[in-house]
């Protein structure tokens, strides 16, 4: 996967709002940026195969129509089809088409197109909640690590947070944080869209988990791209 085009100055916006945003609270803010959540090649072995089989039925559908062109193309004058070369030319064509189809949908745009919404939003969420399991989760005293994640390719984040906070903050109070990253990220401002959800998170983590005079930084403040 190509790495997302984050530049020094991206990382030190990200960093520093992260890092005012834990000033005055105990929680602990993880912000991550990822090209693509997932390669989703089982999806596009399905659809592989599936552009196989309907090859193969239009073939049988349409041998009259089909057989006399091949015939012409490749200067077959008078050939016999046998069962034999037309095993030969079925499997020629299964092949040829299951691996254009599964190439156009593994490097192309085309592979997210054809991946069904709840797949790709449930690839994203999957993807997210190993990446706070791995550098969120229970690695705070007080449970108050709170994960940004931005899957780019897919158009979607999450935001999870660590179980003293998801205790007293709804899921859906998070929605601030989800607007404010929408503009930026739609004018192409990765960066900015980081920054300003991470100055949401801020807010409800302040409210709800001032900063204690003994509190240290638990976690890192720096943008991660995976």
């Amino acid at each position: 996967m190509a790495k997302p085009t984050m530049t020094d100055a991206d990382h030190k916006l990200v960093s520093d709002a992260v890092a005012a945003a834990e000033m005055n609270s105990a929680g602990e803010i993880v912000t991550i940026v990822t090209p693509r959540s997932d390669t989703y090649r089982d999806v596009a072995l399905v659809w592989a195969a599936l552009t196989a089989f309907a090859a193969l039925c239009a073939l049988e559908i349409g041998s009259g129509f089909f057989l006399p062109r091949i015939e012409h193309l490749f200067g077959l004058w008078a050939f016999e089809w046998t069962p034999r070369a037309v095993l030969g030319l079925a499997l020629s064509v299964a092949t040829i088409k299951f691996t254009a189809m599964y190439l156009l949908m593994r490097f192309t745009p085309l592979g997210l197109w054809f991946t069904p919404r709840r797949v790709r939003n449930a690839r994203v969420r999957e993807r997210a909640l190993t990446c706070f399991r791995v550098g969120a989760e229970s690695r705070t005293a007080g449970g108050t690590g709170v994960l940004i994640y931005l899957s780019l390719a897919e158009h979607r984040a999450e935001i999870i947070a660590d179980a003293a906070i998801a205790s007293k903050v709804s899921p859906d109070t998070w929605g601030h944080a989800m607007k404010a990253m929408l503009d930026p990220l739609r004018q192409g401002q990765m960066a900015q869209g980081m920054a300003a959800a991470v100055g949401e998170v801020g807010k409800v983590l302040v409210e709800h988990f001032p900063r204690s005079e003994d509190d240290v930084n638990e976690l890192p403040d720096r943008l991660i791209e995976v």
